[in-house]
């Protein structure tokens, strides 16, 4: 039986590009002899799944991307949809692929946002168990337009990092993605905590730099990123990533206290 349960399924064209575009940078998508991306929970149509085969082959035309849904009428739905490199299953968090193949790739956008925070490891234990060597799973969160987006990607080792991606035009605070912060963090915006201090600096660097709008958002945002960097944070990245409103940061940095991969 699929393990998880049905979530409300909202999706919608483009809401998904951010995190589609940061997978196609990733060094395990492209140095993968046979990428195999997994999307699970698609929710009610194939939209986001067609979208990311879509987006992947401009990187590696030979990728093939499964969409898994724990719904069979939304599977049904979608497989309408099929076609080469595309294909729609029924599952959960044990990510059944055909013949026990491994996924190169699992991106899990706004599935575990519905559930408690208690569920959350265990989850990335499933799927994480369900990639190749050197895969990764994606888990986080966007809004309803795709212009505020977190996520956190894991590996067999645990999880690596925290990526911030917003839209930086009319943006005021940064820390409006704290209502989009994947489940194991979005409790956990309070004094305290690790993920509080970094959205308050990151806030304060935004302000600091204000000055630089003159010159375009990216250039606040770059150097933004460069002083969080000055301070101590471990930020990843180059400017071509933070100039996209993009900005990650190693999971040590953030990581829930208390929070124990093992």
């Amino acid at each position: 039986m699929p393990i998880g349960s049905i979530t409300r399924g909202t999706t919608g064209a483009n809401r998904l590009r951010r995190v589609d575009r940061w997978i196609a940078q990733l060094p395990a998508f492209r140095r993968s002899t046979a990428p195999l991306v997994v999307d699970l929970g698609y929710g009610a149509s194939a939209t986001t799944t067609l979208e990311l085969h879509q987006r992947l082959g401009r990187v590696r035309p030979d990728v093939e991307v499964i969409g898994i849904e724990i719904d069979p009428a939304r599977v049904r739905l979608a497989s309408v949809s099929a076609r080469p490199g595309v294909s729609f299953a029924l599952g959960g968090f044990e990510v059944p692929l055909p013949g026990g193949r491994l996924a190169t790739v699992i991106r899990a956008l706004n599935v575990l946002r519905q559930y408690d925070e208690s569920a959350v490891p265990d989850a990335w234990h499933r799927m994480v168990a369900r990639l190749e060597p050197g895969g990764v799973l994606v888990e986080g969160t966007c809004n309803e337009v795709g212009r505020v987006a977190s996520w956190v990607d894991v590996a067999a080792s645990g999880p690596l990092s925290l990526t911030v991606s917003l839209r930086l035009a009319d943006l005021e605070r940064p820390s409006i993605v704290a209502e989009r912060l994947p489940k194991v963090l979005i409790h956990r915006n309070v004094p305290g905590e690790r993920i509080h201090a970094f959205l308050r600096d990151l806030d304060r660097h935004w302000q600091l730099n204000s000055p630089l709008s003159v010159y375009g958002p990216s250039q606040r945002w770059i150097a933004t990123a460069q002083g969080l960097a000055g301070d101590g944070w471990p930020v990843l990245g180059t400017r071509s990533r933070w100039k996209l409103g993009e900005l990650t940061i190693a999971w040590g940095a953030v990581a829930p206290t208390g929070f124990d991969w093992s």
